[in-house]
C-alpha cells in the first residue's frame, strides 16, 4: 500500500512519457487503468507484455475510441476517477469528445494531466517530434557530448526526465491542491519545459560566467579531467568525480601522481592532467582500480553495463533491481518507511482486464455487452439495455 493508495487514475495508452508516468503512479500505490485501443496502432517499438516494463502495475481495457459507446464508458469512469493522463498531440482528446472542458464538467475535481513535446501552446505545438528534437530546442542537447558533435543522451532528458517525471510531479501537486480546494485542473507538462527546467543550474552557471557555451570544456561535461570517464587496461571504463580539493588530492595520491604540476587545476593545464590520468588508468584493469578506489572519497565508480549493473554488491544490497514475471527491471523509487512502494503486477496484454475492470467500475452486464459488440450490433444492444 503505497502513498498514493486509494487514488484512481485513467491512462490513455500511448508511448514515451505518459506510460512511464503511469508506472510511477502505480508503483506508489495508485490504481491505474490503461485504456488501450481495440484496433492496433503505431505506438513505436512494440514488445511482448512481460518486457514492456513501463506498462507494469496496472490493468488494461481495450475500447474502440471512435465508438460513441466507448466514449460514454470513459466518461462514466472519469466520474469516479481522481486523474486522467494522456500524451497525444494537442486537440486529439478534444476531437474524441474527451477534452478537459468536457471531462471537468463531469468531474470538477478531476486532475487532467497532459504531456507533449512542445506543449499545448506555441508555434510548434501541433508538430511531430521526439525526445531528441525537444531537448535540442532547450540547449541541453548542445551541451552533451564531445567537442565535435552533440550526442543524444538516450531519451532520458526529454521523455522521462523532462516529460514523465514532471507530469507525475504535476499530477501529484494538483491532486494535493484538489484535496483542499475541491477543484481539479489541467496539468500541461511539456518536454521542452521540463528539459529546460532540468538545466536550471547550468543556465545559472552560464549567466554567472562559470560555464562556456561549448561542449567538453566545462566542469561537468567531461571537460575537466577530474570529472570524466577513463579506459582501463582491459578495455573497460571507470568514472571519476573528484571535484572538491580533498577528493582531488586523494585521487592524485592513489594514481601516484606526485609531481607538483598535477596540482595545477587551471584550464590551461587540463590537457596535461588528462594525459596523465588516462595513462595511469590504462595501467590497471577496472577490477584492480575498484579494489583500491571503490568506497573511498575519490568519488569513483566502475562503468557497469546493463548486464552487469544488477550484480554489483551495492545495487544487490539495496535490491535496486527486481524480478517481475521473469524480467529483471528497476525497482520502484523513491522508498518510503511506512507506506511502502511496490510493483502491483506485471505489464498487461492490451485489453486483458476489460470485463473485470468494467465490472469493478460499476458497469452492468448489458453495458459491457454493448461495448464488446461489433459496431453494427452495438446500437441495437444498447437500445435493448
Amino acid at each position: 500500500m503505497g502513498p498514493l493508495a486509494g487514488f484512481k487514475v485513467i491512462e490513455m495508452a500511448g508511448i514515451g512519457p505518459a506510460p512511464f508516468c503511469a508506472m510511477l503512479l502505480s508503483d506508489m500505490g495508485a490504481e491505474v487503468v490503461r485504456i488501450d485501443r481495440e484496433a492496433s496502432a503505431d505506438l513505436g517499438i512494440e514488445m511482448p507484455a512481460p518486457y514492456s516494463v513501463s506498462q507494469r502495475g496496472r490493468r488494461s481495457i481495450a475500447l474502440n475510441l471512435k465508438s460513441p459507446q466507448a466514449v460514454r464508458a470513459i466518461k462514466k469512469m472519469v466520474a469516479q476517477a481522481d486523474a486522467i493522463i494522456e500524451g497525444f498531440r494537442p486537440g486529439v482528446m478534444e476531437r474524441l469528445g474527451l477534452g478537459p472542458d468536457e471531462l471537468l464538467g463531469i468531474n470538477p475535481k478531476l486532475v487532467y494531466g497532459r504531456v507533449t513535446g512542445w506543449g499545448q501552446t506555441g508555434p510548434l505545438a501541433k508538430a511531430a517530434g521526439h525526445d531528441i528534437n525537444y531537448i535540442a530546442l532547450t540547449g541541453m542537447l548542445h551541451a552533451i557530448g564531445p567537442a565535435e558533435r552533440p550526442v543524444p543522451p538516450l531519451n532520458l532528458v526529454g521523455d522521462f526526465g523532462g516529460g514523465a517525471l514532471y507530469l507525475a510531479f504535476g499530477v501529484v501537486c494538483a491532486l494535493l491542491e484538489a484535496s483542499r480546494s475541491g477543484q481539479g485542473q489541467v496539468v500541461d507538462a511539456a518536454m521542452v519545459d521540463g528539459a529546460a527546467s532540468l538545466g536550471a543550474p547550468l543556465y545559472g552557471m552560464y549567466g554567472a560566467g562559470l560555464w562556456r557555451d561549448r561542449r567538453a570544456d566545462n566542469l561537468l561535461d567531461g571537460g575537466a579531467p577530474w570529472y570524466d570517464v577513463y579506459e582501463t587496461k582491459d578495455g573497460k571504463f571507470v568514472s571519476i568525480g573528484a571535484i572538491e580539493q580533498r577528493f582531488y588530492d586523494l585521487l592524485l595520491q592513489t594514481l601516484g601522481l606526485t609531481d607538483p604540476k598535477y596540482r595545477d587545476r587551471s584550464h590551461d593545464n587540463w590537457p596535461v592532467l588528462r594525459e596523465a590520468f588516462a595513462s595511469a588508468f590504462r595501467s590497471r584493469t577496472r577490477d584492480e582500480w575498484c579494489a583500491v578506489m571503490e568506497g573511498t572519497d575519490i568519488c569513483f565508480a566502475p562503468v557497469m553495463s546493463l548486464a552487469e549493473a544488477r550484480a554489483h554488491p551495492h545495487m544487490a544490497a539495496r535490491s535496486v533491481f527486481v524480478d517481475c514475471d521473469g524480467v529483471i527491471q528497476p525497482a520502484p523509487a523513491p522508498r518510503f518507511s511506512r507506506t511502502r512502494e511496490g510493483i502491483q503486477s506485471p505489464p498487461p496484454e492490451p485489453g486483458q482486464h476489460t470485463e473485470e475492470v468494467l465490472r469493478d467500475w460499476g458497469f452492468s452486464s448489458e453495458e459491457i455487452a454493448a461495448l464488446k459488440a461489433k459496431p453494427e450490433r452495438a446500437a441495437a444492444t444498447e437500445a435493448q439495455a
